[in-house]
C-alpha cells in the first residue's frame, strides 16, 4: 500500500498550462488562465488511488511545478 503524499505546487514556475488538472481532476480544478486550483488553498493531500496519475503530472509538468512530498 502506498503512503498519501502532498502535491506541493510551486507558483514561480507554473504558467497555466493545466495538464495536471487534466490528470488530477478530483483534486485540481483549474481557473479561466489553466492555472490549477485546489480546494483549500493548500497543498493537496494524494492517496493511493491517485498516486500514479499524480505521479504522472509531476513527471509530465512543463514546467518543473509539481512535487511530491511526505505528510508531514
Amino acid at each position: 500500500m502506498s503512503t498519501p503524499q502532498r502535491l506541493h505546487i510551486d507558483w514561480t514556475r507554473c504558467d497555466g498550462r493545466g495538464l495536471c488538472g487534466e490528470l488530477l481532476p478530483g483534486q485540481l480544478a483549474r481557473d479561466d488562465w489553466g492555472y490549477p486550483l485546489t480546494r483549500d488553498h493548500r497543498d493537496p493531500v494524494i492517496g493511493a488511488a491517485d498516486l500514479a496519475a499524480a505521479r504522472e503530472a509531476v513527471r509530465l509538468c512543463p514546467r518543473l511545478a509539481l512535487r511530491l512530498l511526505p505528510l508531514a
